[in-house]
């Protein structure tokens, strides 16, 4: 029996704030896709009190920021980087290009072609997401992506030496200090100043993912991603403190981030609220995690492990850490997820950071049907074929046939046509 010992903030609260996020970003994109450059500059003046001779910066004004960092933090920095260039590669390895006969003289095949420019936004406000950098415009990199542009919001009125030290390392062509939804519409639609990509990548807050929503068609994306979200699962063999440090240190993403105990242990779901209170006495980011916790958070009681499965499929969390005597068992019968973190040596921050697979995943339950980004986000697997004269006339005769089928008259010609030209006779004969 599956039990809710804690519950967040109704649905119905949720889909109102949507419906003002969503109003919201459509005036905002309007504006953008008319006025352009103009539009821009008004929109971060006064949304970030930003007001630069020149939104890119020039590579003087990138190494002036680069060489501002203590040599630690870049060392930091490219370790981080080579851990995701080092895991992007491996899976850029796994996609082949194929080409086979199926019947003598017909030959298909499938190419993989990199998408050939890139926007990545990297958040920034009160925590300067330095990590997305590498998650995005290195990632399109190892994919062969032709042209990578970046944007991120400036950072007490200048622009984050450390993210825009991790975009140039990164690789990306042109750094942009500009934030939120106008920069997402700028690199989408174009400016006088900004040529238009052909995908969207990148986290950011509730604007800046309705902004990819409402752009998805005229460029493509990443994924929706919405608030961070988090989800323990949990035995008789975790302990309070590190279950209640894990979920906070998810929860203090935002004040609507989901962060939720799953277990089968009735002493940790009904101690795990006494624990997460005495944190939040001490933790410096308690502001923004307490509010999550007590409008997102969850406990919720399983009998079995079978139910820990079910229940956490049902769910289907961006991240998914799993606290229990034997993971394996997790991912060997769990399909919806947005990453694991397998036992209690690992955690969601490694993954956010530094251990090497993407930390831009699927949220609001899209990891029933979507993986988060990768390297095979960026490429674009497509297909050819090629007859000879003896195949066409093979395929002709039943493409003519199931037209027909269809009454698609034009599509029968087609086929006729090479019949007729290769065999010396008419399909329907």
């Amino acid at each position: 029996m599956i039990r809710q010992i804690k519950t967040g903030i109704s649905d119905a609260e949720k889909h109102d704030a949507d419906v003002k996020v969503r109003q919201t970003v459509e005036a905002i994109l309007e504006d953008v896709a008319k006025r352009g450059d103009v539009a821009v500059r008004e929109l971060s003046a006064k949304f970030d009190k930003w007001e630069p001779k020149e939104f890119r910066l020039t590579k003087a004004e990138i190494q002036a920021l680069i060489d501002s960092l203590p040599a630690q933090t870049i060392a930091d920095i490219r370790f981080a980087q080579a851990q995701i260039r080092r895991f992007a590669e491996a899976q850029l390895s796994t996609l082949r290009e194929i080409e086979i006969e199926t019947i003598p003289g017909v030959r298909l095949g499938q190419k993989n072609i990199p998408v050939s420019s890139v926007g990545c936004y990297v958040p920034g406000g009160r925590y300067p997401m330095v990590a997305s950098a590498h998650m995005s415009v290195l990632t399109a990199r190892v994919a062969g992506v032709k042209r990578v542009i970046a944007c991120t919001p400036p950072l007490n009125g200048k622009p984050p030496a450390a993210t825009v030290a991790a975009m140039a390392l990164a690789g990306a062509d042109d750094i942009y200090v500009m934030g939120g939804v106008q920069a997402v519409a700028a690199m989408a639609l174009g400016t006088g100043s900004i040529a238009p990509v052909d995908m969207l990548v990148g986290p950011g807050n509730a604007y800046v993912a309705e902004a990819k929503r409402q752009l998805f068609g005229r460029v493509g994306i990443d994924l929706l991603a919405g608030p961070t979200e988090t989800l323990i699962i949990a035995d008789d063999t975790a302990d309070a403190e590190m279950c209640a440090t894990d979920l906070l240190g998810q929860a203090e993403h935002g004040p609507t981030s989901p962060a939720i105990l799953l277990t089968t242990s009735p002493k940790l779901a009904n101690g795990i609220e006494a624990e997460v209170q005495r944190q939040l006495r001490t933790l410096p980011t308690a502001d923004v995690a307490s509010v999550a916790w007590r409008d997102y958070g969850q406990v919720i009681l399983c009998d079995s492990d079978e139910e820990l499965v079910s229940e956490a499929d049902r769910i289907a969390s961006e991240h998914v850490q799993v606290l229990t005597r034997n993971p394996q068992y997790f991912l060997d019968r769990m399909a919806n997820y947005g990453a694991l973190f397998l036992g209690k040596e690992t955690n969601v921050a490694y993954g956010d950071k530094v251990i090497g697979t993407n930390h831009t995943l699927p949220t609001k339950r899209a990891a029933r049907y979507t993986g988060g980004l990768w390297v095979g986000k960026f490429i674009k697997t497509v297909t050819y074929q090629r007859c000879n004269e003896e195949a066409s006339v093979v395929i002709g005769e039943y493409c003519s046939r199931l037209c027909a089928i269809e009454n698609f008259s034009g599509h029968q010609a087609q086929a006729d046509l090479r019949v007729r030209r290769y065999s010396g006779k008419n399909a329907a004969e």
